[in-house]
């Protein structure tokens, strides 16, 4: 196998474009990444140039996306990096994409909660508010806990209280 693989670290450009194909799911959005560097004669942090990369996620990975990500979010892609080059209105231009194998949050930049998605129940990757992905009717609710939280639960957007989250807010709560 003789494919470029990359990582990239950088921001959500767009909103994560969902689709059902022929194939199986596809979701696709744009990455800036722009790079830092130090100034040592002005002392400070200086942007450079930013790149656009589009990525491309195909089945699991690209449903996940689409309930998990939103524009401005810092990400991490790692894909295979993928150029091409076409020729619009007369000029020839290059376009550089990755095939996405895996996407996080960058976890330097802020938090986030995972949730494990088990098969059959592609609602839990939905965002709030949205529509149904599957077409069929709701699960119904199933308590698996003394919270009472179930499927329709974390459609809602409650979460479901952790040992982490109770520690949290004892520090915080401690005089």
């Amino acid at each position: 196998m003789n494919d470029t693989l990359v990582t990239l670290v950088g921001n959500a450009a767009t909103g994560v474009e969902f689709r059902e194909t022929a194939t199986g799911a596809m979701a696709r959005f744009r990455l800036a990444v722009t790079p830092r560097r130090w100034d040592r004669e002005k002392q400070l942090w200086t942007d450079g140039h930013t790149s656009f990369y589009t990525v491309f996620a195909w089945r699991t990975l690209a449903l996940n996306l689409s309930g998990s990500v939103s524009v401005g979010e810092p990400l991490m892609v790692h894909g295979r990096l993928k150029v091409r080059e076409e020729e619009r209105e007369g000029q020839r231009r290059t376009f550089v994409d990755v095939e996405a194998v895996a996407v996080g949050h960058d976890l330097t930049r802020g938090t986030s909660a995972f949730r494990r998605v088990m098969r059959g129940e592609p609602a839990l990757t939905a965002r709030v508010g949205s529509a149904d992905r599957t077409g069929g009717p709701e699960e119904p609710d199933a308590p698996d806990g003394p919270e009472g939280t179930g499927a329709a639960a974390e459609r809602s957007g409650s979460k479901r209280s952790t040992g982490r989250q109770k520690v949290r807010q004892e520090l915080v709560s401690a005089p």
